[in-house]
């Protein structure tokens, strides 16, 4: 082999090199991230306005897509647009990104371009997204406060055992004292941590991973959602939630030409706890049977309460469901409002009384060893 040719050979391998790492860098990282629920709602808005000031739908679409910063969003509004220039109506471009855009968005378009108020629907969907954000934001500011406090105990605790309870186990081995059963697990969990720091750390990550693959399964899903509805302050808080998506998504589709069942069907995948899910879809099969709205959701009593049941008996009466289920909706999302508001005072006095049991056991721990040798004395 010539010297030519090895020169060839050995300039030839960086380029491979460069071009699998070009590939790398390349990927597109959008196709693993979600399109935040703002873009949505923003957009949702924005073509709503456009549409009722007679701009074309594909315009619209064309417009927004390049007025996004979101570059996953950005390629599925092209996406929807160019189809729509084919000829493909908006709904049925909008059921290839069904799980960006959600069930009730897509069937509530198609109602809208059957009976040409499309504008009006999507401002349905618009306050009902906004809604539907504003509960959950409302939650998980609420949240922030007893989060931080709890993972400062652990923290506190963690400490303690690490870096205090071992001092102290050393003063209790030079003076031979006998001790209690209390500090003896004490100071056997303050050994465990401190020797194998790392293997209770894998622990720790084994059990929250096993927690997260049995929420995944239909049976850990219902045991966990079952808890969250009997547990003291969480359980009214989600009833609360559950009861104001299901009568906010029921009073939009209502007003819309989708047919009842569909709509128990649809609202069924909004509801966030998965007992709601089974109860409306079932509330959908006996309504298939002729029985009432009021008649199929009385069933669940511990789900639906009196004062839901009732009011949509009025409103089946009076033919105006929808509208009753709106003031429901309104209802209970000022409920909630004041609920998170009240909240941090509601849970204070449970975590100070968890963190004076902590606090007050490895005192008790601490002392009465010390305790027991100031009475030998």
């Amino acid at each position: 082999m010539t010297e030519i040719d090895n020169i060839k050979k050995t300039n030839t391998r960086p380029k491979k090199q460069d071009s699998f790492i070009s590939k790398l860098l390349k990927t597109d990282i959008s196709k693993f991230t979600k399109v935040p629920i703002k873009e949505k709602i923003i957009f949702t808005q924005n073509l709503s306005v456009m549409i009722k000031t007679g701009l074309p739908l594909s315009k619209a679409l064309h417009t927004l897509s390049q007025q996004t910063k979101n570059q996953k969003f950005k390629e599925i509004l092209l996406d929807i647009h160019n189809k729509i220039e084919k000829g493909t109506s908006f709904a049925e471009a909008l059921k290839d990104h069904k799980s960006t855009f959600g069930e009730l968005f897509v069937s509530m378009v198609e109602s809208g371009e059957i009976s040409g108020n499309l504008e009006e629907v999507l401002n349905q969907v618009y306050l009902q997204m906004k809604k539907d954000h504003e509960i959950v934001s409302k939650v998980k500011g609420a949240m922030i406060y007893p989060a931080i406090v709890v993972i400062a105990m652990i923290g506190i605790g963690i400490a303690m055992m690490v870096f205090v309870i071992p001092k102290l186990v050393s003063i209790f081995d030079e003076i031979k004292a006998e001790l209690p059963l209390p500090t003896k697990i004490l100071i056997a969990i303050s050994d465990f941590l401190t020797q194998n720091g790392i293997i209770a750390l894998g622990i720790f990550v084994f059990i929250i991973i096993v927690l997260k693959l049995i929420h995944k399964t239909d049976k850990g899903k219902s045991f966990f959602h079952y808890l969250i509805l009997k547990s003291p302050i969480m359980g009214n808080i989600s009833r609360k939630i559950n009861l104001a998506r299901f009568s906010r998504t029921m009073s939009s589709l209502l007003k819309t030409d989708i047919p009842i069942i569909k709509c128990f069907e649809i609202t069924a995948k909004v509801v966030g706890n998965v007992h709601y899910k089974k109860s409306l879809l079932k509330a959908a099969e006996d309504i298939k049977k002729g029985l009432p709205i009021s008649q199929s959701v009385s069933k669940f009593p511990k789900l639906f309460t009196p004062m839901i049941i009732q009011m949509i008996t009025v409103g089946e009466e009076s033919g105006e469901v929808d509208t009753v289920l709106k003031e429901i909706a309104s209802f209970y999302e000022e409920d909630i409002d004041q609920t998170m508001k009240n909240l941090p005072q509601i849970i204070e006095p449970l975590l100070i009384l968890v963190l004076g049991i902590g606090v007050g056991a490895m005192a008790v721990s601490i002392i009465m060893p010390l305790y027991s040798l100031t009475q030998n004395f």
